[in-house]
């Protein structure tokens, strides 16, 4: 009877990557940056799970870089921190909103400082666009609606085209297939638009009060009745350029 040949650690990690699938692949990769990060000097390890490639993936997936960094023996990941500072702007965003909400024109240099957002940190267009999802996800798509998604998306990126497979171009064409519905339960809403807009900008930046004044012309001019939506896009991105030139003061005190 023959002896068996030992394995290589390569045909370890085929076999069980053939066995438990990705999952479990990665979590293979994990726990080798983790000990390579103990054991390094520098104690940071930078993984691109796009760098592995795999034969049978179900689904793909996005080009993300993880940093894990040892602590108290165990591995986290950086990205949580930056993820809780992104929800907490958008949530006191939508907060403000629902606050300051008034149909009619809207205008960035609206009177009063709006609360409750924080300070010490800029909210981004993009971000403005996600607390739309938050404020008024349940409406659906329309041309005004289009029209300001379009005008953020440009002043967020500098770019003067529509960003293919954008929020953008996803907006018109809900507007468009929305035009033609008979049922609103069949229409595209802002959320499904907007959910996670930052994610679909190549680009973004703090929203200021040119930006503002940007979208809430472009939101009124195409409405039937030349207004904005109380707790639209124009009104998203008017309350975060008031709080980001609020921020701005109290950082000049």
């Amino acid at each position: 009877m023959s002896q068996e040949q030992p394995r290589r650690p390569q045909e370890d990690e085929q076999q069980r990557e053939s066995q438990y699938g990705v999952d479990a692949y990665l979590e293979l990769a994990a726990e080798k940056a983790a000990d390579s990060a103990v054991q390094s000097p520098v104690g940071l390890k930078l993984i691109n799970a796009d760098e592995f490639s795999f034969s049978n993936r179900e689904t793909e997936r996005s080009e993300q870089r993880v940093i894990f960094e040892p602590i108290g023996g165990q591995v986290t990941s950086q990205n949580s921190r930056h993820v809780d500072e992104k929800e907490r702007k958008i949530s006191g965003l939508a907060k403000v909103i629902g606050k300051n909400s008034q149909r009619g024109p809207l205008s960035a240099t609206t009177t009063g400082q709006p609360v409750g957002a924080g300070t010490g940190s800029q909210i981004t267009i993009g971000e403005a666009l996600e607390a739309t999802a938050l404020t008024a996800g349940q409406k659906p798509v329309e041309w005004s609606d289009a029209a300001a998604i379009q005008a953020a998306e440009v002043r967020a990126t500098g770019r003067t085209n529509i960003v293919p497979g954008g929020v953008a171009a996803a907006a018109q064409s809900a507007a468009t297939l929305n035009a033609r519905a008979t049922r609103d339960e069949d229409k595209t809403k802002l959320a499904d638009i907007l959910a996670d807009a930052t994610s679909k900008l190549p680009a973004d930046k703090p929203a200021t009060r040119r930006d503002a004044e940007g979208v809430t012309g472009a939101e009124m001019r195409n409405d039937p009745y030349l207004t904005t939506h109380p707790t639209g896009v124009a009104a998203s991105v008017a309350a975060a350029a008031r709080l980001n030139q609020g921020n701005c003061n109290e950082g000049t005190k």
